[in-house]
């Protein structure tokens, strides 16, 4: 019975780290579509959204007749809860992805912008945040997954000088209002998936040492000295 969990917990590891493969890859084309001012490629990530809701459906299910099956306790219901919570987060992020994609078809739509914000580093420095999160998971490395946690702070950072200039260019050109604050709004995507990034690598931490770690933001930082 012991042996049979196990084996299909490792299953469960294996779906959630290929979804998290597809989620990051939804992710960086939304990110390339704003760079790119590619609007098929944004389309791509809007309609292709539904892959990833299915698959997360499916997962919480296989997590949820684990739970019925076995009734586990100790570090094997540990993993299926963080499991469940890493399957939400992704999800979630593959919401904002596409958010991110369907923030830039609006604009498009609108007058040429006067908001010149390059979301090129914030972008990728997301992105590797999100590669850090789910190595951790991959090698159950809390080092690792305390390295991302320590990368949210300078994405919200960015999210600030992002607003900056969003009110610059509002001052600048009013009548571009609409188009500004859409192209703003992507900052608050990406800080949101970064918020996401966060959760994950909190419960990567979480299955290696029993410790929930959430709002204590600032210990993070003693655990890298």
């Amino acid at each position: 019975m012991k042996h049979y969990l196990q084996k299909e917990l490792g299953k469960i590891k294996k779906e959630i780290l290929s979804l998290g493969a597809m989620v990051e890859d939804r992710f960086q084309k939304s990110a390339q579509a704003v760079k790119t001012n590619n609007t098929d490629l944004a389309k791509f990530v809007i309609e292709n959204d539904i892959e990833i809701d299915t698959r997360e459906i499916e997962i919480e299910e296989e997590c949820l007749k684990l739970l019925a099956l076995y009734q586990p306790v100790a570090i094997d219901l540990r993993s299926i809860i963080v499991a469940i919570k890493i399957n939400n987060d992704l999800e979630r992020i593959g919401d904002l992805s596409a958010n991110i994609s369907q923030r830039l078809l609006t604009a498009t739509k609108d007058l040429p912008c006067a908001y010149n914000y390059d979301y090129s580093f914030m972008a990728a420095q997301t992105g590797k945040m999100f590669k850090m999160s789910l190595d951790s998971l991959v090698s159950m490395d809390i080092e690792l997954a305390y390295q991302a946690l320590a990368m949210d702070e300078e994405i919200n950072l960015m999210r600030d000088e992002a607003f900056d200039a969003m009110k610059k260019a509002i001052k600048k050109v009013p009548k571009n209002v609409s188009t500004i604050i859409n192209m703003y709004l992507i900052s608050r995507h990406i800080e949101r998936v970064g918020d996401h990034i966060t959760n994950i690598a909190e419960e990567v931490i979480h299955l290696v040492e029993g410790e929930i770690i959430r709002h204590k933001n600032k210990e993070y930082i003693k655990k890298l000295k």
